[in-house]
């Protein structure tokens, strides 16, 4: 795989006027086992990233792919690598990270240590009835062989403690992924469950309440929505007055649902079926943000863009626009008849940006009246994967080839748009490096657009010899933090890291 020089925005990138993209964090923070940049928060005048640990040695026994060489190097037992997931501060004003947090160790159900938690999927800033001001909230994804996710509160962003029970008193929880304040209140989901399921719980529904720190959390919808094909309530967002909720659906297609809120009732009404009319291949809601008077629905199919699991794909995402009064647009996606009649993208751009590798259209943000969108591109796992000649994929290999694509269409993209139907990349390479295979967090702040990527192919990446496979040290893999900002020069290239709060 070529890569270009460390730092370098391809020739595909287009910022914006007197914009410039620079790397504030790269190589996971010194550890490459900090794949995702998974969450991100504005917070005291702060940036806070939480990481998700190895995910693709995570992924190696519970995923079903059919590969020449597994990508990154992992020992036969995960739980032999440090899990502990990390959050991290950025002060912008002194160009400073701090490591201010690391999952503690406990004893697993076996009675073992094990990593309280391996991932941080969702952060939200809240002033709940005893919060003297608004404090940081966590949802964590904790290890199978921990006891469960919680929901971590911090007033001053080092010290972090539970305000919850484990898997909010269920046991078969593994993960929580959305969480959100609306109306005074926090919501969240329960995405996981033991196995190697992060995306799928026993029980997908919705929970909230109005007094974290008193962890008085309540169930306010049914399971699914009421229907068995909802296998998770997958994101979810506040959106012109109402609680918006997306779901992953391997059956017919995601669904959108909404509630205005309140106390302990809530009436959800349903606004879309049937992954608009695409059917399964919008099998989930995986991004939603509020731009400009609609509410921006974005796609993608679970596991990279082809849920094996379900046999759903590999297909790329789409890109929904949903007004107040429920009818919608196809912004970006294949033309097609659908309920409202012939629907055609509004953006002359068909799935993936007319890429067959996004498979997820996985964050978007509004910052100073632009709304950006990032990808997840699985063209960076082609090297290694085995696939069948009869798919779609197969095809566009066969006629591109493998090293083609890989050299010149690997690392995520980055779109932005002054009105949601005109867009431009500001980058399709993942800023240079083709290990940068998605963009898994955008958060605007008075600094600029931060962008924390998701990149697993450290420390060891699999590479192809005269020999056969072997592993290489890859000092391009782990997560990384870019910033976006009209005037960055104050900054230096890549920021100082300090030593850890509190030591």
């Amino acid at each position: 795989m070529t890569c270009p020089e460390p730092g370098a925005i391809g020739s595909d990138a287009k910022p914006l006027e007197q914009w410039q993209f620079r790397p504030i964090a790269v190589g996971g923070f010194g550890d490459s086992f900090n794949a995702y940049a998974h969450t991100m928060a504005w917070f005291k005048d702060a940036l806070y990233v939480g990481t998700t640990r190895a995910n693709l040695c995570l992924l190696k026994n519970r995923l079903p792919l059919d590969v020449e060489s597994w990508p990154v190097n992992c020992p036969d037992d995960v739980y032999q690598l440090d899990l502990r997931a990390q959050i991290w501060s950025f002060d912008p004003r002194r160009a400073e990270w701090r490591q201010a947090f690391v999952a503690p160790v406990i004893a697993g159900k076996d009675g073992q240590p094990v990593a309280r938690e391996l991932g941080y999927r969702g952060m939200t800033v809240f002033q709940g009835p005893r919060d003297r001001e608004p404090a940081l909230y966590v949802a964590t994804w904790a290890p199978s062989k921990a006891r469960g996710p919680l929901v971590l509160r911090s007033e001053d962003g080092y010290t972090f403690t539970s305000v919850s029970q484990m898997g909010l008193a269920d046991p078969t929880v593994s993960a929580f992924r959305s969480l959100v304040s609306f109306n005074g209140r926090l919501y969240i989901t329960p995405v996981g469950r033991a196995g190697g399921k992060p995306n799928t719980p026993d029980n997908p529904v919705v929970m909230q309440t109005d007094d974290p720190v008193a962890g008085a959390w309540r169930v306010v919808s049914v399971p699914g929505f009421g229907d068995a094909g909802n296998l998770t309530v997958f994101e979810m967002v506040g959106f012109n007055g109402f609680l918006y909720a997306g779901t992953l659906n391997p059956q017919t297609g995601f669904q959108v649902w909404k509630t205005r809120g309140g106390g302990t009732s809530h009436v959800w009404q349903r606004v879309m079926v049937n992954g608009a009319d695409r059917g399964p291949l919008n099998e989930a809601v995986v991004s939603m943000t509020p731009f400009r008077g609609a509410l921006y629905v974005g796609s993608g199919i679970q596991n990279g863009g082809f849920d094996r699991t379900h046999d759903v794909g590999p297909a790329a995402a789409e890109l929904i626009r949903i007004h107040p009064d429920d009818s919608w647009d196809l912004v970006v996606g294949e033309p097609r008849r659908t309920a409202e009649g012939l629907k055609r993208p509004l953006a002359d751009y068909g799935s993936g940006f007319d890429d067959l590798f996004n498979g997820y259209f996985w964050r978007m943000a509004e910052y100073d009246g632009v709304l950006y969108l990032g990808t997840f591109k699985w063209s960076s796992l082609l090297p290694y994967l085995q696939l069948a000649p009869r798919d779609l994929a197969g095809k566009v290999l066969r006629r591109l080839g493998v090293e083609n694509i890989t050299n010149f269409d690997s690392g995520f993209d980055l779109f932005s748009s002054p009105d949601g139907l005109r867009w431009s990349p500001v980058t399709t390479s993942g800023f240079g490096n083709p290990y940068n295979f998605g963009a898994r967090t955008l958060v605007g702040t008075p600094y600029g657009l931060f962008v924390g990527t998701a990149n697993p192919f450290g420390p060891e990446v699999a590479a192809r010899t005269l020999a056969g496979w072997s592993y290489v040290p890859n000092p391009r893999g782990g997560a990384e933090i870019w910033l976006g900002a009209q005037a960055p020069a104050g900054l230096p290239f890549v920021a100082r890291t300090l030593p850890a709060m509190g030591s």
